[in-house]
């Protein structure tokens, strides 16, 4: 067992020194030169290279350092002097690299060689690129394409996955499942049924508009580091800026500019939060419930005294449908019931109510806080529902914002990857590239999860990613993933899933965004789209790690081309040659949202797509934007009775699946991940003290055992009967059926477990 982690106190604000220190540290300790370190100036720059860490806005005018402490760590990984060629693979067997941790693993350094797994040696071997292509197309010419699933991660460019889908779709599937089924997807479901689009209003300048803001279940903190910079510009000029979140998250109480020096020199930082009210794991619903019933009361009493109305009448009569039944349900909920739910008083809401009904221009952010979770779809409109009381969408400041999280995870479902095919235009494919594609949908994540332990796909190729890590149930699905008959991997760095292998399985490695992508036309730029909708190309700025690496373009293009037939349509060559030309076929399939691509590649800031809901122009089925009526804010909590609510949660050394160090420095963590935050009470109602080790099991019965120990216990300011403990690792804990409903989100932020001393260690 590994020695337990440094519990400490964590006082400094976000930002800082400390973030000076962790960048130094990450630069250190990926033998990064100073050479190399001049690269973070070109970082979401024009011209530069995008972020391949969060997908948070870039703005037109940048500042002199464009990153961010966790941009840099993302950075630092990529551009990594360590290598891990055919003679670290000669060393180690794929059962000893197993025992490894997810950081060791990725620590080795970057990927250089195609290799193919052994099974007599349970080894990778090396093997040529005309080869591993010629192999992947005979197989996946053996299988049924509906048993093929082609997963993608949040980091390939619009390019690359424009011509993934693509090829996907030639040979025959529409299997295309991606990290957004794994967070946003909630979001995906539900803004096309309230405003009638599936992404967020705001853009980055409203943030200099508003005069309110929000934020449900976000921790900008390890997740979206740089957008701190126009929330601490917003509370220098006394914005109001309203949290809702069970933990107290360091970047929304108070920030330090590692850019300012006089701000380096005053310990204090900037306020960030005006109120932070921490609710209950899983209580959102319920809070968003309790602000639209007091902002409705509020009105009700203007009307009886004659005073200026609340509500935005005249938005809601123009723009809205619905209103009244949405009414009437708030005026009918009781506080006691609201308060229960939401593990907030009455005061709470009301205060923040009020601060809601006095502004004028309201931004309202979100994250997986809110999609992860059961009830999901339903608090991302209610969400909705508080924005339209008083017309925050489609005005200057004002708007919702569902902050994503891998660089380019939006961006890859503009373009066409995705399982629902009314979300993908087909008829336009057929026509541009004289093909018949399927017509069905295909499958989600969860899904995909479900036909693999049934052995229904048996063929899993994955551009990015490490999919075991990421998806529930691990200890189905990696029984379930050796059994495929094809796994392919498309990768920068080693990771868990690529050590378990399939019959047949290969590791191709890819240039990172960072390189320098030489093709026969010349160096070439890619695209991406961040939260806010906006298009910015990124052109490498590094040499290659390995002459042996080819693009994440061309491995698609070879893979199609060993398994399509020709098709005098689609000269993937010519495409690998010249990326302008892939965005050429971007703009005349999306020609409305792509305008003029390539001319507007660079510009800075990026290009907006269009978004009819800006305009409060609404494409929905009834051409307004829809109040709805909630049916799970109010029910009860299943907690109490020896049952928590475990919410997983990332680290301040980590990104997604990728742990950059085993430190999480603003919860006072150092060394170490087993870990879970308690509430001190319950943790002496249980008679656990801090540092025991405790075991937490899923409460279900469906005959699966699901639990992780060897935890150790740490007293947190956290809400009772409220949990948190760290992601990928608590993933196994999760069910494969408990997820948002409509969405299929796994709902890793409220999973029921119980808390018991582990006797086992």
């Amino acid at each position: 067992m590994s020695e337990k982690a440094k519990i400490e106190d964590y006082t400094a604000p976000a930002g800082g020194w400390g973030s000076v220190r962790a960048v130094a540290s990450i630069l250190t300790q990926e033998e990064v030169t100073l050479l190399g370190s001049e690269i973070l100036l070109k970082q979401n720059k024009p011209g530069g290279f995008m972020c391949v860490s969060c997908s948070w806005a870039k703005p037109a005018k940048p500042h002199p350092f464009e990153f961010c402490e966790n941009g840099a760590k993302a950075t630092a990984w990529e551009i990594t002097g360590k290598t891990v060629g055919p003679e670290f693979f000669a060393r180690h067997t794929l059962a000893e690299l197993r025992t490894w941790s997810d950081h060791q693993l990725e620590e080795q350094g970057r990927l250089t060689h195609p290799m193919r797994y052994d099974p007599a040696t349970d080894r990778y071997v090396t093997v040529s690129w005309d080869d591993a292509f010629r192999a992947i197309g005979g197989e996946l010419n053996k299988l049924d394409p509906r048993s093929v699933v082609m997963y993608t991660s949040g980091r390939a460019s619009l390019e690359t996955s424009y011509m993934y889908q693509l090829f996907g779709r030639m040979y025959g599937t529409n299997n295309f499942p991606d990290s957004s089924n794994m967070c946003h997807e909630s979001t995906s479901v539900a803004l096309p049924e309230v405003i009638g689009v599936p992404v967020g209003t705001v853009l980055l300048e409203d943030f200099d508009k508003a005069d309110c803001i929000f934020f449900f279940g976000q921790n900008t903190t390890t997740n979206s580091p740089r957008m701190l910079h126009p929330l601490q510009k917003a509370a220098q000029r006394g914005v109001p800026i309203i949290t809702f979140n069970p933990l107290r998250e360091r970047g929304l109480e108070r920030f330090t500019n590692p850019q300012n020096p006089i701000q380096m020199v005053l310990t204090g930082g900037t306020r960030i939060s005006t109120q932070y009210h921490q609710l209950r794991v899983g209580g959102d619903g319920a809070a968003l419930l309790g602000l639209c019933k007091a902002v409705i009361e509020a009105d009700d009493a203007a009307i009886a005294g004659k005073s200026p109305r609340v509500l935005d009448v005249a938005f809601i009569e123009q723009h809205t449908s619905g209103f009244d039944d949405f009414a009437s349900y708030c005026r009918q909920a009781s506080w006691s019931d609201i308060e229960r739910s939401s593990g907030l008083g009455r005061a709470d809401m009301l205060a923040a109510a009020k601060v809601y009904a006095s502004s004028n221009a309201v931004i309202a952010n979100y994250g997986m806080g809110i999609t992860q979770h059961r009830h999901g779809v339903e608090t991302a409109k209610m969400i909705v529902n508080l924005l339209l009381l008083r017309g925050n969408i489609g005005k200057p400041g004002a708007g919702i914002s569902p902050v994503r999280g891998h660089s380019n995870v939006q961006g890859q479902r503009t373009v066409g990857i995705s399982e629902k095919t009314k979300l993908v235009p087909l008829d336009k494919l057929a026509e541009l590239y004289a093909f018949e594609p399927p017509r069905w949908d295909g499958l989600s994540t969860v899904d995909a999860c479900e036909a693999i332990i049934k052995q229904d796909v048996k063929g899993f190729i994955s551009l990015g990613g490490n999919f075991l890590r990421a998806v529930p149930e691990r200890s189905l699905m990696e029984p379930a993933w050796s059994k495929l008959r094809l796994s392919v991997q498309i990768a920068t760095k080693l990771n868990r899933t690529h050590l378990v292998p399939g019959t047949v399985t290969y590791l191709l490695p890819c240039l990172g965004r960072i390189e320098i992508d030489r093709q026969a036309g010349g160096e070439q730029a890619v695209s991406m789209e961040d939260s806010t909708t906006c298009i910015h190309g990124s052109r490498g700025q590094r040499q290659p790690i390995a002459e042996t690496l080819l693009s994440e373009p061309a491995i698609v293009a070879g893979l199609a081309k060993a398994t399509l037939r020709p098709n005098p349509r689609v000269d993937w060559d010519a495409w690998v040659g010249n990326y302008a030309l892939v965005r050429e076929a971007i703009e005349r399939t999306y020609p409305d949202q792509f305008k003029d691509f390539n001319n507007r590649l660079f510009q800075p800031g990026g290009f907006p797509r269009p978004l009819g809901a800006r305009e409060r122009k609404w494409k929905t089925p009834t051409g307004k934007a829809n109040f709805t009526v909630p049916k799970a804010a109010l029910n009860p909590p299943q907690e109490g009775n020896g049952v928590f609510q475990l919410m997983t949660l990332r680290a301040d050394g980590q990104f997604n699946t990728t742990i950059y160090n085993e430190d999480d420095r603003f919860r006072g963590v150092i060394g170490g991940r087993q870990v879970v935050f308690m509430n001190a009470t319950d943790m002496a109602d249980l008679g656990i003290k801090q540092g025991d080790l405790v075991r937490l099991s899923t409460k279900a019965d469906d005959g699966v055992e699901r639990s992780l120990g060897g935890l150790q216990a740490v007293a947190f300011d956290i809400p009772r009967y409220s949990t948190a403990a760290y992601y990928p690792e608590c993933n196994g804990l999760i069910p494969l059926w408990h997820y948002a409903e409509g969405s299929k989100v796994p709902a890793a932020k409220s999973i029921p477990v119980r808390i018991s001393r582990d006797m086992a260690v």
